[in-house]
């Protein structure tokens, strides 16, 4: 078990943007987006500094308050996602409150919903999946559909009455 939470950097391709960080796993075809506060903890994760120092670091570069109840939150969110080394054990009292967004806006208030650290994640297809079309013979309202790029009057390939 590492002492501090370590983010993953293997089998990712991971593209940082003025107000996001866009990260895609390789391994798990899925593709996250990280808001501004949870890209910031996200980087600080490296293996050597403690959830109390990224607090601080992640307040003073935010210029803003993230408490370390925050950064927990964003901790749980990349266990679940998979974004670090490995699963970083959270404290029973952590674990236990089944923190999620709704209560850490209601904990830190309107205001700091913004500063709530979140990862959005959606499963991306496969290459094979995205390229999916549809057979002559079968039903169709369009020729983009269609694997032979022809939709008359219902089934791909033509033929339609």
């Amino acid at each position: 078990m590492t002492k501090f939470p370590r983010a993953r950097m293997d089998q990712l391709v991971v593209q940082e943007l003025t107000d996001e960080t866009l990260v895609y796993d390789l391994e798990r075809n899925r593709a996250h987006c990280l808001n501004r506060s949870a890209a910031v903890i996200w980087k600080h994760c490296d293996g050597k500094t403690s959830i109390r120092d990224i607090s601080l670091t992640v307040s003073r570069e935010l210029g803003g308050k993230i408490d370390e109840g925050g950064v927990w939150f964003a901790i749980s969110q990349f266990n679940k996602d998979h974004l670090l080394v490995q699963e970083f054990p959270l404290p029973a009292a952590v674990a236990s409150s089944g923190m999620n967004r709704r209560r850490m806006i209601r904990t830190l208030g309107i205001a700091a919903a913004v500063a709530v650290p979140l990862v959005t994640s959606i499963v991306a297809p496969t290459a094979v999946q995205a390229v999916s079309c549809l057979p002559d013979g079968d039903s169709c309202t369009s020729s983009s559909q269609c694997c032979s790029g022809l939709c008359e009057s219902g089934p791909c390939g033509g033929g339609g009455i």
